[in-house]
């Protein structure tokens, strides 16, 4: 496994953690490398773009690790992450074959697959059509202001141009293997193998080998207008709750003064029945506890996989990057659709604010009413189907021995000069 250099706390303990848990994996820190002043500060709107530039910067390095192991060690082939798909180039000049890992999604794989079509040939951005229905195979009716923004852009804007790229690149593989199960989303599955997903153009194998989850962090973060809302819509609400709160956006602050941010007296009103952590709490042990009902989602995939896997149906909150496409797929029951959800509908709306009134009401939804119950039958079911795939002889067991026999069929790499 070969990972990029990151100076934190945070990946350090990862790297500790695969290597302790997996005596079998070996794990190469690639070296930082100097980056140039327009790479080094991200700017706002292009964050995604100057990502990709940066990793694309690695290449060398990984090339060089690669090609010293070789000698040494059978290498069959390289999977790479789906951010870092110029890595190709690496393995094409090796002689190997690539794989793409998806983290996220086969739904949000399969939009993203199918929007270079969607934007060729057009003569404005995806932006222009705002809210409007977009239709894809495999998945329920997206709106466009739900894609991915730099997609939202002019077709020939370069951050436009350079995601279209990703993912074009990311399904020219030789598999793909996607964290999920196909059972969540079987059609958006059918459709990554579907010959109209992308006209004129056979998709590799699609490899459903979740769900894999891990203790990462969102990074998105409320403002103080946001937080107080919430507190008065819990208060409001009277149901019990455990609310991790992170330092208001935009106020350059780690500092974590609840009473600061809070309403006046609300950890006073409210501390028979609720608990209010500063930073963060352990997610996965907080949602498989017997005590909890629901979970406030952001939608990131990770979170959401977790949810389902501990049955627990959401209140689908996105903040940024794909989350907004995850929450249609998650909240809508239809043939297409997971059914786990709910959605906070003052998120996407034109102010982005979402009032204490919805907070109050969406929480007795899914805590009091019919259709709570019907949300919590629903994931349930996808918890005895999460099971059920990654028991042995399961679909994503199974869908991993694919992968593992296409790749041990593949020839050794060509001689090296």
């Amino acid at each position: 496994m070969v990972l990029i250099d990151q100076s934190s706390d945070i990946a350090t303990g990862v790297i500790r953690r695969i290597s302790g848990s997996n005596p079998s994996f070996s794990v190469h820190v690639l070296p930082p490398i100097p980056s140039p002043p327009e790479l080094a500060s991200f700017v706002s709107g292009k964050v995604t773009l100057r990502m990709l530039q940066l990793l694309r910067r690695y290449n060398g390095e990984l090339e060089r690790f690669l090609r010293s192991v070789i000698p040494r060690r059978r290498l069959r082939a390289l999977v790479v992450d789906m951010f870092c798909v110029d890595a190709i180039d690496v393995a094409a000049r090796l002689g190997v074959p690539a794989y793409t890992f998806f983290a996220s999604c086969a739904s949000t794989l399969a939009v993203l697959t199918q929007v270079p079509a969607l934007l060729a040939g057009r003569r404005t951005g995806l932006k222009e059509l705002g809210d409007s229905q977009l239709d894809f195979l495999g998945v329920p009716p997206v709106p466009a202001s739900h894609l991915l923004r730099g997609l939202l852009e002019h077709p020939d804007d370069e951050r436009c141009k350079a995601m279209a790229d990703v993912w074009a690149r990311c399904t020219g593989t030789r598999g793909v293997l996607v964290n999920t199960f196909e059972a969540l989303e079987s059609w958006a599955v059918q459709a990554l193998a579907d010959p109209r997903c992308v006209p004129g153009r056979a998709l590799p194998p699609v490899y459903c080998v979740g769900p894999l989850v891990c203790g990462g962090a969102a990074t998105g973060a409320h403002s103080a207008q946001q937080l107080k809302e919430i507190a008065v819509g819990l208060d409001r609400s009277g149901h019990r709750f455990l609310w991790v709160i992170r330092t208001p956006a935009g106020t350059g602050s780690d500092d974590q003064d609840l009473d600061a941010v809070l309403p006046e007296r609300f950890l006073e009103r409210t501390e028979d029945r609720g608990l209010v952590v500063a930073s963060w709490a352990p997610q996965a042990e907080i949602l498989r506890h017997p005590s909890t009902a629901a979970f406030v989602t952001h939608c990131g995939w990770n979170s959401a996989l977790k949810s389902v896997g501990a049955g627990l149906p959401m209140l689908c909150w996105p903040l940024n990057a794909e989350q907004r496409m995850n929450k249609v797929f998650l909240t809508t029951a239809r043939q297409q659709g997971m059914g786990v959800g709910s959605e906070m509908e003052g998120c996407t709306s034109t102010t982005g604010l979402v009032g204490a009134e919805e907070v109050e009401a969406k929480v007795r939804l899914v805590m009091e009413s019919e259709y709570g119950d019907h949300l919590r039958a629903r994931v349930a079911a996808r918890r005895e189907e999460a099971r059920a795939a990654l028991a042995d002889g399961g679909s994503s067991p199974a869908a991993f021995a694919r992968f593992l026999s296409d790749m041990e069929g593949l020839p050794e790499q060509q001689q090296l000069e």
